[in-house]
């Protein structure tokens, strides 16, 4: 029985408040709670990348994004579209595992849209997706013929999304490019300074370079700041952050990039847990931040409109350094890890893919 999009947009909304109330603790003693529990330890020892509060906050991503006023806002724009009776597709969504759960957007839109997905897991996030779709599943039992994970080879689809790094693209272009598809390559996201932020902006600026380990499309990985910026109180802000070094995996990487910087005398600066290098390249190694000068508001816009098919997303401050009408889509400081439904990944309205004839 395939769900109407009422139930399908009313059982999404209560897999959000789930999350919700349990990042809250509101269900604490209950067996929504405990299988919740289980999931995360059983994640985090699968891949030790996926540490609890990583995965918490994705928690706290996807329930940000599934509150009803958000998904009416942004269902509303298809609304002729999305009232028709479809013949539901196979979509096969070939899954990530940068981060956790970095594949929901996907495997909502694909449910919304009344279709049914074939998840390939990624190796590194083998358990939290099938996990919310267990959830989903017990809040609305039709999604149970709609919703199949595997690790091995799909088969059996007609229309595919996939994610991946910029080698796996031509992968993903060279198997399915005869299908309808949607193909995502890597992107870095940049934040632009001008000098006069105070603490409590750097402070959340912090949270978009480091949250995930900085492995995500959406973590800065480049600053662009003024000509004569200094970086005292940029370290000062993201000293919160210090304990990243603790994590074994990250210190590797940290211990590697500062060995090759010093053996190939590079000019960098270090405060012990990030590396920043001055350089001209928009994607920046884990534990490294690269950063360029800018002169004037037509160096941030040059740079911009170069690099605009890698970046993912802009992070600055409220009053927007770059007020121009040829670049949009900037994130408040903090934000970047809160994506609204409507921000899609590499600007390619997954909806729109989805609800076209294939």
């Amino acid at each position: 029985m395939q769900p109407n999009l009422d139930n399908r947009k009313k059982a999404f909304i209560s897999l959000g408040i789930l999350l919700e109330n349990f990042l809250k603790g509101e269900i604490e003693n209950t067996e929504k709670a405990a299988f919740l529990n289980k999931k995360i330890d059983a994640a985090t020892q699968q891949n030790p990348w996926f540490d609890k509060k990583n995965i918490l906050h994705a928690f706290s991503g996807i329930s940000y994004m599934l509150k009803k006023e958000k998904i009416d806002k942004w269902l509303s724009r298809y609304e002729q579209v999305m009232q028709k009776s479809i013949s539901p597709k196979n979509i096969a969504v070939i899954m990530a595992g940068n981060l956790p759960l970095v594949n929901f957007h996907d495997f909502l839109c694909v449910l919304i849209t009344g279709h049914n997905i074939i998840g390939k897991l990624s190796s590194n996030d083998q358990i939290l997706p099938v996990a919310l779709a267990d959830l989903l599943i017990d809040i609305e039992p039709a999604f149970k013929n709609k919703i199949h994970f595997t690790n091995e080879r799909i088969s059996d689809f007609n229309g595919v999304i996939a994610t991946g790094s910029d080698n796996s693209a031509r992968y993903f272009e060279y198997y399915f490019g005869k299908y309808p598809h949607i193909i995502r390559k890597n992107r870095n996201s940049i934040a632009i300074l001008d000098g006069d932020e105070d603490m409590v902006s750097l402070k959340a600026l912090s949270e978009d370079i480091f949250r995930y380990y900085g492995m995500g499309c959406r973590n800065v990985s480049k600053l662009l700041v003024p000509k004569d910026y200094s970086f005292t109180n940029f370290f000062k802000s993201i000293e919160s952050w210090k304990e990243i070094i603790d994590f074994y995996k990250y210190k590797n990487n940290y211990d590697y990039y500062k060995a090759m910087l010093l053996v190939n005398k590079t000019e960098h600066l270090d405060n012990g847990f990030l590396l920043l290098k001055e350089d001209n390249n928009l994607s920046s190694s884990l534990s490294v931040l690269f950063y360029q000068r800018y002169y004037s508001k037509g160096d941030i816009r040059d740079y911009i409109n170069t690099n605009k098919n890698s970046i993912q997303c802009i992070v600055s401050s409220p009053a927007n350094i770059i007020n121009d009408h040829t670049i949009s889509g900037t994130v408040p400081f903090g934000k970047s890890q809160y994506p609204e439904l409507w921000d899609y990944a590499d600007g390619i309205d997954t909806i729109n893919f989805l609800t076209n004839p294939f």
